[in-house]
């Protein structure tokens, strides 16, 4: 495998602390120091995030340049699905809140660092998950977690963009009440009735080893498996233990929280078939059912100088 040569650096005004002038500053320092080839496609609000990758990707693929995200994971996330759909080489420099992916890959959260690693890195093949024809690296998940996205953002806008923030938002949002979803799920052998306030399905296996399930192995193993996750119909207190368990780590111990490894599920509502809310990587989307998730047909090719080991937390 080779270094890539050039880069697309689609980058985010809006992600991480450090402004994003001062992190191009930066990246563009190192790049010409070593003398690599690179063009910056910026979303600052004047154009959408899919119309700057979209353009960035068309520059990628007519001059061989990498594709490159520098932003959250929700930026990752579209730049993630351009190259996975033309079969181009991805870096990421991230940026965000949790940057799951970049932790996951052994990428340094200093925008100094992480552009060093970008130029040592050669591509490095890594499994994502689909949903529907949605491409996601982190997670996609139905029903409480996609509202307590909503809320996490509104609470971002107000208070800022710290894990904290995230954190306390979360907490509240679970904490006021829900509305159980009732599906119908099935893994091609068997269907089973579901009454849930959540489906979570996960491909990245540092975060399933943060909460504590078990099918973070398997996923870690990049062969096809994801790792479901549905919660017994349950109470505020009980959700509030849930809630804990997961931030020790433990949410596998507990016998309200279900989890399961599968290659592909579908899941179709019980009593509606027009489109439902879908969280894909931190962004709302929606998706008309039946829903299926299931690991992508061919893996992305993703720049990394450094595999990282199972436990493991390089941020």
């Amino acid at each position: 495998m080779s270094h890539a040569s050039s880069f697309a650096i689609v980058m985010n005004a809006g992600s991480g602390k450090q402004s994003a002038e001062e992190a191009r500053q930066t990246i563009a320092a190192v790049l010409d120091a070593a003398g690599r080839p690179y063009r910056f496609f910026l979303i600052d609000g004047d154009r959408d995030i899919v119309t700057v990758v979209r353009d960035a990707a068309a520059h990628a693929k007519a001059t061989g340049a990498a594709l490159v995200a520098a932003g959250g994971d929700g930026t990752i996330n579209c730049v993630a699905s351009a190259a996975w759909a033309d079969d181009l080489v991805m870096g990421v420099l991230p940026q965000g809140t949790f940057n799951f992916v970049g932790r996951t890959h052994g990428i340094p959260l200093d925008a100094r660092e992480a552009t060093e690693a970008l130029v040592r890195a050669t591509p490095c093949d890594t499994q994502i998950g689909m949903v529907n024809d949605r491409v996601f690296l982190v997670n996609g998940s139905l029903g409480l977690y996609p509202q307590v996205l909503e809320d996490r953002e509104a609470w971002k806008q107000r208070f800022g963009r710290h894990r904290i923030v995230a954190l306390w938002s979360g907490l509240a949002t679970m904490m006021r009440g829900y509305r159980p979803l009732r599906i119908e799920v099935s893994d091609g052998e068997r269907t089973r009735q579901v009454r849930t306030p959540t489906l979570f399905v996960g491909n990245n296996a540092l975060q399933l080893e943060k909460i504590g399930l078990d099918e973070a192995e398997a996923v870690h193993r990049n062969e096809g498996w994801l790792a479901g996750l549905v919660l017994k119909p349950i109470g505020r207190l009980t959700m509030l233990g849930l809630i804990l368990r997961g931030a020790l780590g433990k949410l596998g111990e507990a016998e309200n929280a279900v989890s399961f490894a599968f290659r592909e599920i579908t899941v179709q509502p019980k009593h509606h078939h027009h489109a439902i809310k879908v969280a894909v990587d931190g962004e709302i989307v929606w998706l008309k059912p039946p829903i299926v998730f299931r690991a992508a047909p061919r893996p992305l090719r993703l720049l990394t100088d450094r595999v990282r080991q199972p436990g493991e937390d390089p941020g």
